[in-house]
């Protein structure tokens, strides 16, 4: 399809620059923070994830849209990200298991997309100033006036968007992975667990993880008090990924420390990993430009997981009380905490996405240890 078919986009980031390419998503004008994904695959499951509310993604893969998309991988019930941009898109999608394509996609939900850019030396500025608002247009094209836009917006630090993704009301999920798509031989359980899961933006496959355990999972929304949580009666509380600044989540970070007296099994993830360490006395700090992608390596002890990650924050490890928590995985790429436990209660959490939705299987083990970890506690009851 010739370029000249195509309505015109415009991107401007933060700091005045200004990339011209051409629209394959909806009409309009979003802003939002611009990070970028480094992963191979997995662009809907991307696109629908809850932790990238509020912001604008960069594919490096060089082009999407190849497998269109479908209703199987939704990770949520619509798109969260503000914007797409791609180096190349395919409109004309060839897979088996394709409803729709992913431009049309895009417009279906109002989301503007924009191609025909250099994505590698737009990547390697975020890499090297670091994530900064931006805004894409069809609409206004005069780079000025959009950048009034992008200066107008929020900075990402300080940001609590978790009640803009959490259910709205409590509800039970029962859907396992499909079989056809299993691949963990540990997965069941002779023993049904209770597991009360805080929504902060959960994804759709952690819940299918922790159901194909064996899990009565019920979730929740993300204010629910700790006392509204334990009159389940839980044997194990989740608390979800999600997006924004973790330290403005104060309400999640309350409800997490009064659960700590409780002393029952906690698992959390992502957002939920650092709302843990935050209600321990830790501090969080952003980083440069996030982690987002599916070959980050996380590991102590010579022994390595090849992980999924989105995160823009990460827990200080000089913040971490020594005498209470144990760090169990750093990023190898930089050195951050990755992985930390209780060393008296039984409570774990990790940086990256165990789920794998998109990305490896190594860390699926997790989920199994969060049943010992029940299993461990009903027992000792």
């Amino acid at each position: 399809m010739p370029l000249t078919s195509h309505s015109p986009a415009l991107l401007v980031l933060a700091d005045g620059s200004v990339y011209r390419g051409w629209s394959f998503g909806a009409q309009g004008t979003r802003v939002g923070e611009v990070v970028f994904n480094t992963g191979m695959t997995g662009y809907q499951e991307v696109l629908t994830d809850p932790s990238y509310r509020g912001q604008i993604v960069i594919f490096t893969y060089p082009e999407l849209g190849n497998t269109g998309v479908n209703a199987e991988d939704e990770e949520s019930s619509q798109p969260q990200v503000n914007g797409a941009i791609a180096r190349n898109i395919c409109f004309e999608p060839s897979n088996w298991r394709a409803a729709q394509s992913l431009p049309d996609y895009l417009k279906q939900h109002h989301l503007p997309g924009i191609f025909g850019i250099d994505t590698r030396a737009l990547t390697r500025k975020i890499r090297s100033l670091g994530a900064m608002n931006g805004a894409i247009s069809t609409e206004i094209l005069d780079p000025d006036l959009l950048l009034q836009q992008v200066k107008a917006a929020p900075s990402m630090t300080g940001l609590n968007l978790v009640k803009e993704v959490s259910t709205p009301q409590p509800y039970e999920w029962k859907d396992s992975t499909p079989a056809a798509w299993e691949f963990s031989p540990q997965v069941g359980s002779q023993q049904a667990f209770v597991v009360v899961a805080l929504d902060f933006g959960v994804k759709r496959n952690i819940l299918r993880r922790l159901s194909s355990y064996g899990c009565r999972v019920i979730v929740v929304p993300a204010e629910t008090s700790a006392a509204d949580i334990l009159a389940h009666n839980p044997d194990g509380i989740f608390l979800s990924n999600g997006p924004g600044d973790p330290a403005a989540v104060t309400e999640g970070i309350a409800t997490a420390k009064a659960l700590l007296a409780a002393k029952k099994p906690m698992f959390g993830i992502c957002l939920g990993h650092q709302l843990l360490g935050l209600s321990l006395g830790a501090s969080t700090f952003k980083l440069k430009f996030g982690h987002r992608g599916l070959n980050q390596p996380c590991g102590l002890s010579q022994q390595v997981e090849i992980t999924s990650q989105n995160h823009g924050f990460a827990l200080d490890a000089d913040s971490l009380d020594a005498e209470e928590i144990e760090i169990t995985h750093l990023n190898l790429n930089d050195k951050t905490v990755a992985g930390l436990k209780h060393k008296t209660l039984p409570i774990f959490s990790v940086q990256y996405h165990p789920e794998a939705s998109p990305g490896p299987h190594d860390a699926d083990y997790l989920f199994e240890q969060f049943i010992e970890a029940m299993r461990q506690a009903k027992a000792a009851s």
